[in-house]
């Protein structure tokens, strides 16, 4: 099951809206068979099983998500996944999780079960819990997967006095920003951080080329005063969406002009409104987002209760200045009693750096 979730984590988001899956064919102690989601294609169930052949037969079925059954194909021209593992002849199946959707939960491991098939499910539930979380949530609310990320030194603070911000975090880490990037169906930031970095927000590899599956780039930029010229609208292989509020109409039109789509989602008090840019995305089936700047942006979003999981980098440098800018901004709790605490944390070394991952809900 490990090495079915390490499949599925390598594909993660090549397959959004649907969600990415790994399966193992095992037989007599031999993987027989490997199948990860297809983009728009096939389930990892059968690809692993036609790789497996012949030997599928009396083989074990290790797969991240429960196959797809009966119920999510009907009236469709294809056959659900437990028909190609019973015409298979696979002896047992091994479900890491369930599929979240609560209209099919169950259903298909109940299936197999009654056609004779042992089923085992819960291994490595949680890491495959972690792999479909942004499937989950979407799938169940209609709304994307909101993740805030950020990078700051070791006092926190995102940048020095001056604004400058490069690098604080160490090659290995903003790698795996760009790996990140690639995974997610958007990278969202706020005008402040594209005015100041005037960031690509794009997907690229370690040599500078552009990875194969490019975000959608969003800017919540509330007077539209983002350049035409911008990096996140010039930087081919991607598309922008800038949301705004009370914008006037020329920039609003040169945003257009220079390759844009801008859509006017006000808020109350003159902000765009995140809530419904939210609800806008998942409606164009964007299941997750990485929201990368900045401190206002991310204070709005928890101030809100709209963040799901943050992802702090944390470099061994000392920044030092009352005016650098920090991860998480706004007007704070009054009382640390009232902090919002992260669950589920965990910590990672990469490179010199440190990872802490944490959920907020």
């Amino acid at each position: 099951m490990a090495q079915a979730i390490a499949l599925a984590r390598a594909s993660l988001g090549r397959a959004s809206p649907n969600p990415t899956v790994g399966a193992l064919v095992v037989k007599g102690g031999r993987v027989v068979g490997r199948g990860v989601t297809e983009p728009g294609g096939r389930h990892a169930e059968k690809v692993a099983l036609e790789e497996a052949g012949e030997e599928a037969r009396g083989s074990t079925l290790y797969t991240t998500l429960e196959p797809c059954g009966p119920e999510q194909w009907e009236g469709k021209r294809n056959t659900p996944c437990t028909h190609a593992i019973l015409q298979a002849g696979v002896r047992e199946v091994h479900i890491a999780t369930l599929d979240p959707n609560p209209h099919v939960n169950g259903k298909a491991a109940r299936f197999l079960e009654e056609a004779g098939v042992r089923v085992v499910i819960g291994e490595h539930r949680e890491e495959a819990e972690e792999v479909v979380e942004a499937h989950a949530k979407w799938v169940v609310t209609g709304l994307p997967f909101i993740t805030l990320k950020w990078a700051m030194s070791l006092d926190g603070k995102t940048a020095a006095r001056t604004g400058d911000s490069r690098w604080l975090s160490g090659p290995q880490a903003r790698a795996l920003v760009h790996r990140l990037r690639a995974a997610s169906d958007a990278v969202l930031v706020g005008i402040g951080t594209v005015l100041a970095d005037d960031p690509a927000l794009s997907a690229r590899g370690e040599e500078g080329d552009p990875l194969p599956r490019q975000p959608l780039r969003v800017v919540v930029d509330s007077q539209a005063r983002t350049p035409p010229t911008a990096r996140c609208i010039t930087t081919p292989g991607g598309k922008t969406l800038i949301a705004v509020a009370h914008a006037p109409q020329g920039r609003i039109e040169a945003l257009r002009a220079a390759g844009a789509e801008v859509i006017t989602l006000p808020g109350p008090q003159g902000e765009v409104d995140l809530e419904a840019l939210s609800r806008e995305l998942g409606r164009r089936s964007v299941t997750s987002v990485l929201v990368e700047g900045g401190g206002t942006l991310a204070a709005s979003y928890l101030r809100q209760g709209l963040a799901d999981k943050v992802l702090a980098f944390i470099a061994p440098r000392i920044v030092g200045g009352r005016s650098a800018p920090t991860p998480v901004e706004g007007e704070g709790v009054p009382r640390v009693a009232e902090a919002i605490p992260l669950r589920r944390v965990r910590v990672e070394r990469v490179g010199e750096d440190l990872l802490v991952v944490g959920y907020v809900r």
